[in-house]
This record gives structure tokens, C-alpha cells and sequence, in this order.
């Protein structure tokens, strides 16, 4: 039987969006899809709760990054902000049950933990049947993705997969799929002709700076640095929908613009990525995703604490990226790099070798062919996974162990081994 499938997303950073619309274009492709459908569940919900949503969170990018790292690492504990969130989110989103409930899928896949916590809400009361499941669009794993009911969980590394399963998901629901990104970024592209196209020397660096979809961050402190940089490179300078930091960093290159291309929102990122030598940018999930399946590498700027920090730790573990902690040494690191092309044609190699530029189609694939049953926790299976992340987290056991929980004092491994035994334990619901 052909599927009907639903990918719902939320427009707060354009990752989740960007995912989306991958994987919208892989389940259109395949021929056992009849029909798919992707929207963003902000658009269901008004104008005062979906600002808060964006437009908070975009605020807080520019202006109180470091109260993000706060609340990331604050909230980063199974449940513990759930009650009030999805409530709000509940009281906030009834255009979109409404959707979801007439549209009746088979399959939904959310790329944003707000919409999964409405439709895993759904499932677990019986107000639709079907398979929810979960892909996340950043390295790490963060507690506000965990839902109570959902089929399939979809994630960037092994590292994370092996996060989970000390927390008890079972093995089977976890798939390492990457993060999905436009089938475009698998183009071949010339990287002469690519410069020539751009009006740039194919023969001479090519350094990619982004401010992102968005347009912020420092990037006309970044533009200014590069203009004393010692190496004839040339920058590519995307400045995202930011008009007037266009034409901001236009006035700073002013005379020197030989050296320099600016633009504002392009869709051609992925020709850009293919024939660039570094990346200068924040490691966002989705945007360091895109960057190796490139072969890209990357100089990290500015991440935002949390998950951006934590993104560019995998990046940098992996040597695919350097940091710059003080913008004042940018030009010293990215000479660094150009002096050294045995480095840099390593950390290319290193971008290859870690990326997953099939995401998309794995997880359709996956999909399409998977026969598990829903899976619902319990609250004592609840409890089981709050207390694995407890003392995963801290490294000792700081509290007793839910009265499920018969050993008190067992290793960490152990006490993961229990979680797991008791989730696949779990009452399941199959979907129609």
C-alpha cells in the first residue's frame, strides 16, 4: 500500500527547514509515496507564539548567546521542561491537530521537537495512527527531542546512537543516518569553470564567508580582517537576506573588491561550498553537514553555546575544522592553513570521509521499509531513562534509582543495560 507522508518542520533556524525540504523531495521520488506533504507547524499557530518561536530565538542569538548556552545545558535533562512546554505548545497549535488528524498519514517525520511533541501526544491518546518519527539536525542530542511515543529515531553519529542507547533506547529504533541535506550538494561540479563563472582566478584560494540565512554575527569585523590578509585569496562573502549588511560589507571592500564577491540569499550555496577552499561560518548542524559532504573545510566562528559548541567539537575532533575563539586572529589562522596545503588537502580527505551526503535517501529508504511497531514508554520506563541520563551526565549516581530500578548502585553500563531491557518491555500500538 502506497503511503501517505507528512514531514512537519518549524522555522525557528533554517536547518529544520532546510531538512525538511530534503526529505521531502527524496519521499516524492519514490514511487511507494502517494502523497507528501511538508509544512512548517508555526505557520498553524498565531502570530504572538510563532515569534516567540523565531523571532525570540533569533533575538537571542544576537544579543544573549550565552544565556542559550545556560538554557541548553540547563534544560538538557529527559521531561524536566515538558509539562509547561507542551502545554503552550498544545494550547498554541490546535489548527495544526486539526491538520494532522484530516490528513490522516502513515508516516510523519518531524525535524523540530515541538511539532514530535504534538504528534506523539497524538498517538499516545489514539487520536491518529501512524508512525512519528524523529530526525535530528545536529550532531549532538539534546533532552528536548525525547518524545514519549514515536516509531524511528534518526541522528547524525554513532556517537549519538551510543548516547541513546545508554539511556535505553533500544538499539532497533535508532538509525545513523546523517542529517539530510538537498540532493544538490551531491552535484559534480568544475571547480575551474565554477571560479570562471564567478569572475574569479581558478588558479588562486577561495575562501567561503557566511553570515548565514539570516544575515548576523560579526561579519563585517570578519570582512575587515581578510582585507589584510597576507595571501592572494579570494573571499566570497554571503551575507543571507541581511540587505543592509550587504551593503555594509560592499562600502568596507570597497576599493579591493577584485578580491572579493558579495551576495546576499543565494540558493547556489552548494556550488559555492564545491569550489571554495575553507568555510568561515558558525557550525550550525545543518550547515556543517552540507560543508563536508563538499569535502569543505571549515573555520569555525562564533558558535553559539550549546549546540553549535558542541557541533564543532565533532568537527574539530574529526580534523575537518580549526576554531577562531578571538576574531583577531582570524587572518593568522586561515594563513595558517593556506601556508600549508598538505593540511588542508587532509582535512578535505578527513570532510569526505565523515560525511553522509545520502541521509536523505537513507532515511526514506528506511522508512518505506520498516515493519516496527510504535513504541509508547511507561512512566516507570520514563523514570528508567531520567535517572540513565542523571548519572551518565555527572559520571556518579546522585539519586536513588526509581523503585523499577531493583540494583542501586550498579555501574553506569549496567544500569543502561537496564533501562534498555525494560524499554523493550514497553507497551507498543500499531499503526493502520
Amino acid at each position: 500500500m502506497k503511503k501517505r507522508v507528512l514531514i512537519i518542520s518549524a522555522g525557528a533556524g533554517n536547518g529544520h527547514i532546510k531538512a525538511a525540504a530534503a526529505l521531502e523531495k527524496s519521499f516524492a521520488a519514490d514511487d511507494r509515496v502517494v502523497e507528501v506533504v511538508n509544512h512548517d507547524a508555526l505557520q498553524y499557530t498565531n502570530k504572538l507564539f510563532r515569534d516567540f518561536y523565531s523571532k525570540f530565538y533569533e533575538s537571542l542569538v544576537r544579543s544573549a548567546p550565552d544565556f542559550l548556552g545556560w538554557w541548553y545545558k540547563t534544560s538538557d535533562e529527559p521531561w524536566r521542561t515538558d509539562r509547561m512546554r507542551i502545554m503552550l505548545d498544545r494550547l498554541n497549535t490546535k489548527p495544526l491537530v486539526r491538520f494532522i488528524q484530516d490528513f490522516d498519514p502513515h508516516i510523519t517525520v518531524c525535524t523540530h521537537f515541538m511539532p514530535a511533541g504534538i504528534v506523539s501526544h497524538l498517538i499516545a491518546t489514539r487520536q491518529i495512527q501512524a508512525r512519528l518519527s524523529i530526525v535530528v539536525t545536529d550532531f549532538d542530542f539534546h533532552a528536548m527531542w525525547l518524545s514519549r511515543s514515536f516509531h524511528r529515531y534518526f541522528v547524525a553519529l554513532d556517537e549519538t546512537k551510543a548516547h541513546l542507547q545508554m539511556l535505553g533506547i533500544p538499539d532497533e529504533r535508532i538509525t545513523v543516518s546523517g542529517i539530510p541535506i538537498d540532493p544538490q550538494f551531491q552535484q559534480d561540479i568544475d571547480r575551474h569553470q565554477g571560479r570562471l563563472s564567478l569572475q574569479l582566478n581558478p588558479d588562486k584560494p577561495v575562501l567561503l564567508l557566511s553570515a548565514g540565512a539570516i544575515g548576523q554575527g560579526p561579519t563585517e569585523f570578519m570582512v575587515e580582517r581578510l582585507l589584510n590578509l597576507r595571501h592572494h585569496a579570494q573571499t566570497v562573502v554571503v551575507c543571507g537576506r541581511n540587505e543592509e549588511l550587504k551593503q555594509r560589507v560592499e562600502q568596507i571592500v570597497g576599493l579591493q573588491s577584485d578580491k572579493f564577491k558579495v551576495f546576499g540569499y543565494t540558493d547556489q550555496m552548494h556550488k559555492l561550498m564545491k569550489i571554495s577552499d575553507i568555510f568561515i561560518g558558525k557550525p550550525g548542524g545543518m550547515t556543517a553537514s552540507e560543508a563536508i559532504a563538499c569535502g569543505l573545510p571549515m573555520c569555525v566562528v562564533s558558535p553559539i553555546p550549546g549546540q553549535e559548541e558542541r557541533n564543532s567539537d565533532h568537527l574539530l575532533e574529526e580534523g575537518i575544522a580549526v576554531k577562531c575563539n578571538d576574531l583577531t586572529t582570524l587572518a593568522f589562522k586561515l594563513e595558517r592553513l593556506l601556508d600549508n596545503p598538505t593540511r588542508l588537502a587532509e582535512m578535505r580527505a578527513n570532510a569526505l570521509r565523515f560525511a553522509k551526503p545520502l541521509a536523505s535517501e537513507r532515511i526514506v529508504g528506511t522508512l518505506l521499509e520498516d515493519h516496527l511497531p510504535h513504541l509508547s514508554f511507561t512512566k516507570h520506563q520514563q523514570a528508567a531513562i531520567a535517572f540513565a541520563a542523571r548519572t551518565e551526565g555527572s559520571g556518579v549516581m546522585k539519586k536513588t534509582p526509581p523503585p523499577l530500578l531493583s540494583i542501586k548502585k550498579s555501574p553506569i553500563s549496567q544500569q543502561a543495560r537496564h533501562s534498555s531491557a525494560l524499554l523493550k518491555k514497553g507497551r507498543t500500538s500499531y499503526p493502520k
